[in-house]
């Protein structure tokens, strides 16, 4: 039997993700990885294929795709623990959109270089976080974050567009800072504190990067048990456009607006308005009124290249 179960999103990378297989397939080959490959075929599908490979003994699930499929895939290990199959090393061949998550954690970015770091099979036992709210009143996982208000539009919008990484998220910023206002007030409830005010975004991370580029807990750390929470009180648009260069390089925490904490459980709710929520890029909801996240600490054992990793 195979060790490694590869899932493959064929839609990913623009729809060219299968057409990569045989490019995958070479690489481990070299290296003489023993694994066994399914493509998914609906939303959801790649979870389902990782709870049953664990449950058949597979003891490597490496998403292959973007950050959806790595949230999937991370979602059915979560649920094969759950229900007492057992559990999986995670890998990561990163190919889609933003890739946020492998970058955060320490995955190399190019697919030779990630395939090589599947051979070498170092790992790192991550946190994961779980939510509750809009869609998911019963809990979802998620690995790199969560973004409420002006991130979650930000998102929104770019994965409607026809641009890829990077620049179209920024494209996506610079529309959502016409459509996002006013900010919605609200209740954040982290670490024992309480504040209420109109905020631009909440980001909630558990990585560093969110929207292929934006550092939104530059000194975030994944296995500190600890959220990284990065709240941006409303502003005006002017200075919402000043604002998208300094998460660029990550020194938004010197502005006034920004105040940016720890916490192992954070409440958000909307006071007035409404909240656009997602999970590591996953829509969560359009109009949210409330959502609670908490951390569970060093729950997955994730292939990486241990120089890649961000602050450790």
């Amino acid at each position: 039997m195979a060790t490694h179960k590869l899932i493959i999103n064929p839609i990913a990378n623009k729809g060219g993700a299968a057409a990569l297989i045989p490019d995958i397939e070479a690489e481990l080959d070299k290296y003489q990885v023993d694994y066994d490959i399914d493509l998914t075929q609906y939303p959801w599908h790649a979870a389902e294929i990782t709870s049953q490979a664990i449950a058949e003994g597979f003891s490597t699930v490496v998403a292959i795709g973007g950050d959806g499929t790595v949230n999937e895939v991370l979602n059915g290990i979560m649920l094969a623990q759950k229900a007492g199959h057992g559990t999986a090393k995670m890998g990561v061949i990163p190919i889609g959109r933003g890739n946020d998550f492998s970058f955060s954690m320490g995955v190399p970015q190019t697919l030779s270089e990630s395939c090589a770091a599947l051979a070498a099979n170092e790992t790192r036992t991550i946190d994961v976080g779980f939510l509750k709210g809009g869609l998911y009143p019963e809990g979802r996982y998620f690995g790199n974050g969560v973004g409420i208000g002006f991130d979650a539009m930000v998102g929104f919008l770019a994965h409607q567009g026809k641009l890829t990484g990077f620049m179209g998220y920024l494209v996506a910023a610079i529309k959502t800072i016409y459509l996002f206002f006013p900010a919605p007030v609200m209740e954040i409830v982290f670490d024992g504190e309480t504040l209420t005010a109109p905020a631009l975004m909440v980001s909630i991370m558990n990585g560093v990067r969110m929207g292929g580029g934006f550092m939104m807990a530059p000194k975030g750390i994944s296995n500190d048990g600890l959220f990284d929470l990065t709240i941006a009180r409303a502003v005006n648009r002017m200075e919402t456009f000043k604002l998208i260069p300094r998460f660029i390089k990550g020194d938004q925490e010197s502005h006034p607006a920004i105040h940016m904490k720890k916490s192992s459980k954070v409440v958000v709710r909307a006071l007035e308005g409404t909240l656009p929520i997602h999970a590591d890029g996953e829509t969560i909801c359009v109009e949210c009124g409330e959502i609670e996240v908490e951390i569970m600490p060093n729950k997955i054992d994730l292939i990486v290249r241990h120089d890649l990793i961000p602050n450790k």
